[in-house]
């Protein structure tokens, strides 16, 4: 049976969607999950990179496509009172409710409901107090251990290879996406398409040309 570990940010719609398909898309496949928590903004920094809803195109698309995503996998979303926001709390408290910088799927639910299902404001304070009483963490969300289980959730993340949310990995190879959930299924299911020199040797094609900043 394999193991993923399913890397997400509340932040990200397409992580809760992902979060939401997950099942779906693995039916009938032998597998267990561990939900760790990671800070998106950390691997855009440490990738140098803008996140989606920083690019104002971007950004409207983003808020367009994830809505159009919810519908067409019957997935209920509504979007928070003001995106993008301070995710740091709701993450912290994932860490809070679980042991080794994982959460159980009912924790990561609850908090990815919380952001994506309400259209109410998903850092105000009220409403994280509210969570977390509802969820009974095992640690203070403030405690300090919370803090650098998340820091070491994400730069275990990066070093593994993840630069975004949801980041899916199994063995060594690393998922990226609601879109990626059929490879994933694929993977699993011990395609041998994936022991091909196609799949095996794409990250060795040269770089031809490096972009040079204006």
């Amino acid at each position: 049976m394999k193991t993923i570990t399913f890397y997400f940010d509340a932040i990200s719609p397409y992580a809760y969607l992902a979060f939401e398909r997950l099942p779906v898309a693995l039916q009938g496949l032998s597998y267990q999950v561990i939900y760790k928590p990671v800070l998106f903004a950390g691997m855009l920094n440490h990738h140098g990179q803008l996140g989606p809803a920083e690019i104002a195109p971007k950004r409207t698309w983003t808020y367009r496509q994830m809505l159009w995503l919810a519908r067409e996998h019957a997935v209920p979303m509504q979007a928070p009172a003001s995106h993008p926001f301070n995710p740091l709390g709701l993450l912290r408290l994932a860490v809070a409710c679980g042991q080794g910088g994982s959460c159980n799927r009912y924790a990561a639910e609850t908090i990815l409901r919380h952001v994506w299902t309400t259209g109410l404001d998903a850092a105000d304070g009220q409403r994280l107090a509210q969570l977390t009483e509802q969820l009974q963490p095992a640690r203070p969300v403030d405690d300090p251990s919370v803090k650098l289980q998340l820091k070491a959730n994400t730069d275990a993340a990066i070093a593994a290879g993840a630069f975004g949310v949801p980041s899916m990995q199994v063995d060594d190879q690393m998922f990226w996406g609601l879109d990626a959930l059929p490879m994933l299924r694929q993977y699993l299911s011990a395609d041998p398409w994936f022991d091909a020199a196609a799949w095996r040797n794409a990250g060795e094609l040269p770089l031809g040309k490096a972009r040079k900043s204006i």
